[in-house]
């Protein structure tokens, strides 16, 4: 059961991984259609470059080993980045497609943090202080 869920946490969270890091490296550059994205979601365009920023540094604190409190941080500011854009697709009257992206991401960051291993749980870092 325990490899299993290693196993699960890996995949989801090498998926996400990939998703906040390409995401990421686009909205900081500007690049890749983000632009007229944000555009239609009435977000000035300097919010693209602290996204790609937040997203880059979030995916280090989730996969380098150690720091569960950076790491809770990191998830939680996943949830609230990809919850806040399928929001806000449906807010301006998208069509809930343009919102999927958001919502995979959105998916694979509760999952990852889920099943995340003991040793990246801050329960666990709690109790080591003591």
């Amino acid at each position: 059961m325990q490899k299993r869920n290693k196993i699960i946490y890996w995949i989801l969270t090498l998926f996400l991984s990939v998703g906040m890091l390409a995401g990421g490296i686009q909205q900081m550059l500007q690049i890749g259609g983000y632009n007229e994205i944000i555009t239609k979601l009435h977000y000035p365009l300097y919010f693209l470059t602290i996204l790609g920023v937040w997203k880059i540094l979030g995916v280090i604190a989730i996969l380098i080993p150690k720091f569960p409190l950076l790491k809770e941080s990191a998830y939680a500011g996943f949830f609230f980045a990809m919850s806040g854009a399928a929001i806000s697709h449906l807010s301006v009257g998208q069509n809930f497609t343009e919102a999927i992206p958001s919502l995979i991401l959105l998916i694979a960051t509760v999952l990852s943090w889920y099943f995340r291993p003991e040793d990246r749980k801050i329960t666990n870092y709690k109790n080591n202080l003591s």
